[in-house]
């Protein structure tokens, strides 16, 4: 397939991390970029607005629309699909990135808590895809990926973290059940989960500061990864958990060394590898 010229990608959780660093790379190559965060305010932690975001992704070379949205609410996600094919004429690629986490055991997590994660991670993921569906199925190569593990039952997965567990397993159950659902329509629905942690500033602030930071890779692996998925003919490569490493593998680059934050260091494991 040829690469991202032109095309549109809708990104949720895109004005840090992960998103960002898919919609820098493919802003880099020409496509138009939707960035769906509701990050409109400089967060004292946490930096970078859909705004900012926007404008370095023109500077990349693509072209951007910056949208205010929670992904818990219906309403948003409707008018930002609406927005982004009335801007680019369609949508291609949709990213369901946007995820909440909390590492904490059944009895210290608060209902609230667990609430947010499901509507994010599950809810969300399943309302965008949903939406995005009318506009994907007039794509010549449309694709849905959601950054999401491989389906590991192993207990060890569940007993730390039982609800977090269960909101980010649901992501990929999505990718099983619609990869399966649209394959008629040549929708490809895939996962997209890291070996190692990446260097974004929830894994510094919640996964142990500079340190796990230092034993990461640079969120830019998941990026040119995410890249090779979406070139793929979508008809072809569906219902499948990638890991970001083995596909790169496939496309022949072996040598990760540049996208280690301290090239060397004994990189950190992610969840459920």
């Amino acid at each position: 397939m040829t690469g991202l010229k032109g095309k549109t990608i809708f990104i949720t959780g895109a004005s840090r991390g992960i998103g960002k660093a898919i919609g820098l790379m493919a802003a880099g190559e020409g496509a138009n970029v939707v960035i769906a965060s509701k990050t409109t305010e400089p967060h004292p932690r946490l930096p970078g607005t859909i705004f900012t975001a926007a404008e370095e992704m023109e500077e990349a070379g693509g072209k951007a629309l910056p949208c205010a949205v929670d992904v818990r609410f219906e309403e948003q996600v409707t008018e930002a699909a609406r927005q982004a094919a009335d801007q680019f004429g369609g949508i291609d690629i949709l990213v369901n990135n946007a995820s909440a986490i909390s590492l904490s055991g059944t009895r210290e997590t608060e209902m609230k808590r667990y609430d947010l994660m499901n509507q994010v991670n599950v809810r969300g993921t399943f309302l965008c895809s949903k939406v995005c569906m009318p506009y994907l199925e007039k794509s010549s190569n449309p694709h849905i990926l959601n950054i999401s593990p491989p389906l590991n039952l192993e207990p060890r997965w569940f007993a730390p973290h039982l609800a977090y567990t269960m909101a980010k397993f649901g992501m990929s159950l999505c990718v099983l059940g619609m990869s399966a659902e649209f394959s008629a329509q040549g929708i490809a629905v895939n996962a997209l989960w890291p070996r190692t942690t990446i260097a974004t500033a929830a894994v510094r602030n919640l996964l142990g500061g500079d340190e796990v930071v230092r034993r990461s890779r640079k969120p830019a692996i998941m990026a040119d990864a995410a890249r090779e998925i979406f070139t793929r003919p979508s008809r072809e490569a569906t219902g499948n958990f990638y890991i970001d490493d083995e596909v790169l593998a496939e496309a022949g680059i072996t040598d990760l060394s540049d996208y280690s934050v301290e090239p060397g260091s004994d990189l950190m494991p992610d969840f459920f590898i």
